[in-house]
């Protein structure tokens, strides 16, 4: 099922080149990523040890695990991963964002392996992983169905895939559009394209159609009150997040 043929869309990736220098600032262009995250890390923590038996209160619990944070950015998901003792590779397509992943780990005092790359040109040399973090990056690429190709085939079997995008509904192009770009301007204008977001539904069958069985799904939902974001078993109306398996 491996795929070479690239799913990157020039368009988009050059939106976040010309963010890249502010991925590690909490309160710049990122900032909704950065009050998102511990979120994003708490289901995918749970996720995997599930998944791998693994005990979150241990010294280095995911040692032993090779990860792939596809879609890496500054390495906001890919540095907790390491501190958690995986064997981590964060790839992205935009490459400014390399060098600043690259820098922030050093300064933290991390070894991650950071790579100016795209799943499928990883996927045709035959790079396989325990798990694919693949988180906000399918409503950007080109085709989602070949993107998700490549995913799958980047795992080894038994391994787990984990993937967020946003919901396409009005709601989800008044919060994510409307509200995040154009009233609280945390993203730039033109970050999103509402046409390009994906329902569930639609996510679980193309998960489906790449090969990976869907296990779980839940919603993303910001608090405005709180000021903050949890999960929720029902609400997958703005954002939301998937777990499947690539079975052995």
């Amino acid at each position: 099922m491996q795929t070479s043929r690239t799913t990157v869309d020039p368009s988009e990736i050059s939106k976040f080149e010309a963010m890249a220098a502010e991925w590690w600032d909490p309160n710049g262009k990122f900032k909704p990523l950065h009050m998102l995250n511990p979120c994003r890390l708490d289901y995918i923590t749970t996720q995997i040890a599930g998944e791998f038996d693994r005990d979150l209160k241990s010294d280095a619990p995911f040692e032993g695990l090779r990860i792939l944070d596809i879609g890496c950015g500054g390495g906001l998901l890919a540095e907790p991963m390491a501190r958690l003792g995986a064997d981590v590779v964060g790839a992205d397509a935009a490459e400014r964002n390399i060098p600043v992943a690259q820098v922030h780990a050093e300064q933290s005092g991390l070894t991650i392996d950071y790579r100016h790359t795209t799943a499928e040109a990883m996927a045709a040399a035959g790079e396989v992983f325990d798990v694919v973090l693949n988180m906000e990056v399918v409503e950007h690429v080109a085709s989602p169905i070949d993107y998700l190709t490549a995913c799958h085939d980047l795992l080894k079997p038994g391994g787990l895939h984990i993937c967020s995008t946003l919901n396409r509904n009005p709601k989800s192009y008044v919060m994510a559009i409307v509200g995040a770009e154009h009233i609280m301007r945390w993203l730039p204008k033109g970050t999103h394209e509402w046409s390009k977001f994906i329902t569930p539904d639609e996510l679980f069958d193309l998960l489906r159609q790449a090969g990976l069985e869907p296990v779980d799904r839940k919603g993303f939902v910001f608090n405005p009150v709180a000021w903050s974001w949890r999960l929720s078993d029902r609400d997958l109306s703005v954002n939301y997040v998937t777990a499947s398996v690539r079975r052995a």
